[in-house]
């Protein structure tokens, strides 16, 4: 004879055991996500070691062209494990692969590296960045990037009227500042929650359309950054879409990656 006790609890037992099973078998863990990404490291000729990631489309045709997206991660993931860079934004690119075939490619900044020539003073409630891209080159993580974009050129045939960067936080701020120093390479740029030299938007303004990202209540990059730069290029004459998330601190790339028009409005772009 059952007990009562048991038998009570037959339907809740039940239920647990095929949520088990259905979570066992088709949701991926973050590790099986990231072997999707193939990992390749490149070193530049400034000495620079930048491992990175590599998601080809589906049903990849290597004598096919696609269009590049380069992706560059915040400070949070530096380092050298070639995993770090993948947390924000790689399931994205994953969902949407077969939406929109395209090489897409993640590197990883060195510990001490930055994607910017950005002078950061951390003593500030609200950290303060300044940015000069004329007094200070451009460093040497950066310059590493760049190169493997020719480099990827080399290996791949990609589409060069169709390569993309974005970015979060200080990746946001590479974004910014790759468009300045390098206006003729991208055909579209995403920065997100970043900052850059507003006296060098002339350089990219008229070339490459945007879309800037920030929260209004971001701790750690204060919206008037983004907000000075959309300002900047629009008196330049440059073609930009600027969202700021009322209330929302720095992950404002959570929203950004939510947009279900991020994608479709950044493939559709195409350089002259």
């Amino acid at each position: 004879m059952k007990s009562p006790f048991f038998a009570s609890r037959q339907p809740l037992l039940h239920f647990l055991l095929i949520w088990v099973l259905v979570a066992g078998t088709v949701v991926p863990s973050a590790a099986q996500e990231a072997d999707q990404f193939e990992a390749k490291k490149y070193t530049a000729k400034n000495g620079v070691e930048l491992p990175y990631r590599v998601l080809l489309p589906e049903n990849f045709d290597p004598s096919k062209r696609y269009p590049l997206l380069l992706f560059l991660h915040g400070s949070g993931e530096r380092g050298n494990d070639n995993k770090a860079q993948l947390v924000h934004g790689s399931a994205l690119f994953l969902q949407k692969r077969a939406d929109f075939p395209a090489i897409v490619v993640f590197p990883q900044c060195a510990k001490e590296g930055y994607w910017a020539s950005a002078k950061i003073d951390r003593n500030q409630p609200k950290y303060k960045f300044a940015y000069d891209y004329v007094t200070r080159g451009e460093t040497p993580q950066l310059a590493a990037v760049m190169e493997l974009v020719k480099e990827l050129d080399k290996l791949y045939k990609i589409d060069r009227k169709r390569r993309y960067i974005m970015g979060l936080s200080m990746g946001g701020m590479g974004t910014f500042e790759a468009i300045s120093r390098h206006p003729g390479v991208f055909a579209a740029a995403i920065p997100i929650c970043g900052g850059g030299d507003t006296t060098q938007v002339r350089k990219f303004s008229r070339k490459l359309p945007l879309w800037v990202f920030h929260g209004s209540e971001d701790n750690v990059v204060h919206a008037d950054f983004s907000r000075s730069m959309v300002k900047a290029i629009e008196a330049a004459g440059g073609k930009v879409k600027y969202t700021e998330y009322p209330g929302l601190n720095h992950n404002s790339w959570d929203k950004a990656f939510s947009e279900p028009e991020l994608l479709p409005w950044l493939f559709a772009q195409k350089r002259k």
